[in-house]
């Protein structure tokens, strides 16, 4: 298991159900996610797709749904073949979305784990962070 992870939240003037919405409904998802076409059926244990072009490149990224809670938590095991490593379990990352209820909204956590050297998961927390961004632009034009 690799050791390196990363944690980044932000501040969403929405409801919980709305950015759950957001993480879950595959139209959603291709708005503020470069364009990506994600499938599943969010049952624990079903398979997770991601796929799509980026930089002239056809990719298709896969994980597994490992809990589900509606409006509240999301987590996914995570493999993409552009990262280079091997499609084996231990290189698959575990990606966390957790909402969190405000008095104006809520507050989205996504953490990610099991990244292979301290480079990548920097890499990784600045594109969350600008997809997060987005994400809550997404959300807040429903508020």
């Amino acid at each position: 298991m690799n050791t390196f992870s990363f944690s980044t939240s932000i501040e969403i003037n929405a409801q919980p159900s709305v950015i759950f919405e957001a993480l879950t409904d595959p139209a959603k998802v291709k708005q503020y996610l470069f364009g990506t076409e994600m499938k599943t059926d969010w049952k624990v244990g079903s398979p997770i797709t991601y796929s799509g072009e980026w930089q002239g490149q056809t990719y298709e990224d896969k994980g597994t749904v490992l809990e589900y809670e509606q409006d509240k938590l999301i987590v996914s095991t995570y493999w993409s073949g552009m990262s280079g490593a091997e499609d084996k379990p231990e290189n698959y990352q575990h990606v966390r979305y957790e909402v969190t209820p405000l008095n104006s909204g809520a507050q989205l956590t996504l953490t990610q784990e099991n990244i292979g050297s301290q480079e990548s998961a920097d890499h990784s927390e600045e594109n969350w962070k600008m997809v997060l961004g987005e994400l809550k632009k997404l959300c807040e034009k429903y508020t």
